[in-house]
């Protein structure tokens, strides 16, 4: 029963696909997602970084949401295609733990972020003068430490727990990854506290952001309504469109995954689901705020032209 270098302690991961041609090709397409995802990020993460242009609040913000999305797609996916390739597919009780922390604490932090994400784009609109005050670096670095304390204390709080329970004899987890909810149904105790504890943490990090959100862009949208320049309007419309975006991707995935009712939840839903924030938002991020941002294209341009020109003191050499 526990073949393949596995033991006794180990949780089983039954994972998402099997050896069928159509699962296959799956398997291939979520690797190439998860390349695109790791390239894509790292990218956005390196021009912000080189490109004193996008040294500002928004794009500080993009940056923690780039390095957010390259932890949460390393934490699952490699395990993951590890698992289906060499068809070993347990994992140790500890790392199962780890696990759950990394993949709570970027999910929650990343939730927050862009939560308050909204907040900056408010004040962007609403006070367009005051913004370099309002939004100095002091705050974005509050607001980015804020987003990953609550993010990995809650992740810290889950793993523990998770780790803390005695577990029986089967311990098959329906998923490919570790999931803190599918492993309390394993636990040899009661677990109704811990249940109702969870579901108190999903709705607070999931709430809390998405409330500051509503509110933000309700008010942006009284100020956009009182602009009597259709320019203006356009503007501030095309500035928010891109975290609206990503807003809309990030909850409806996390939303109907922890709040929909236990007795509409199936493994199969969960899997599709849980494949689309874990793999398919990470490539999509960087997509969504580049190729609409004239400013991340215009970074990337002057970084290919410098890569295809070289260096000075190689063009000095070559001259």
């Amino acid at each position: 029963m526990w073949g393949n270098g596995s033991s006794p302690g180990d949780f089983i991961l039954l994972g998402i696909f099997t050896n069928s041609r159509a699962h296959l090709i799956l398997f291939a397409t979520v690797m190439a997602v998860f390349i695109a995802a790791m390239a894509g990020n790292a990218l956005l993460l390196l021009l912000i970084h080189t490109d004193p242009r996008l040294h500002t609040p928004m794009y500080f913000f993009l940056s923690q949401l780039s390095l957010m999305d390259l932890t949460l797609v390393c934490t699952i996916v490699p395990k993951m295609a590890t698992d289906f390739l060499s068809g070993r597919k347990s994992i140790s009780f500890v790392g199962c733990g780890f696990q759950i922390g990394l993949f709570v604490s970027m999910v929650g932090s990343e939730g927050l972020l862009l939560g308050l994400m909204a907040y900056d784009r408010y004040i962007a609109i609403s006070h367009p003068l005051h913004y370099p005050l309002l939004m100095n670096r002091r705050v974005c670095l509050q607001i980015a430490g804020a987003s990953w304390a609550f993010g990995v204390l809650d992740g810290l709080v889950q793993m523990i727990a998770a780790l803390s329970f005695p577990y029986c004899a089967s311990r098959v987890v329906d998923h490919f990854f570790c999931e803190v909810l599918l492993l309390l149904k394993l636990a040899c105790a009661d677990t109704s506290a811990f249940d109702s504890f969870l579901f108190a943490c999903c709705i607070f990090m999931l709430l809390l952001p998405f409330s500051i959100i509503v509110v933000s862009y309700s008010l942006i949208l009284v100020a956009v309504l009182r602009m009597r320049s259709a320019q203006a309007c356009h503007k501030a419309l095309a500035t928010c469109s891109s975290h609206l975006a990503a807003v809309s991707l990030f909850y409806g995935a996390a939303m109907f995954s922890y709040l929909r009712p236990k007795r509409l939840r199936a493994p199969s839903h969960d899997k599709a689901v849980s494949v689309f924030y874990t793999v398919l938002t990470p490539m999509l991020n960087p997509l969504i705020y580049s190729l609409r941002n004239q400013e991340v294209m215009g970074a990337l341009r002057r970084r290919l032209g410098h890569w295809a020109v070289g260096p000075p003191h190689l063009i000095n050499m070559n001259g």
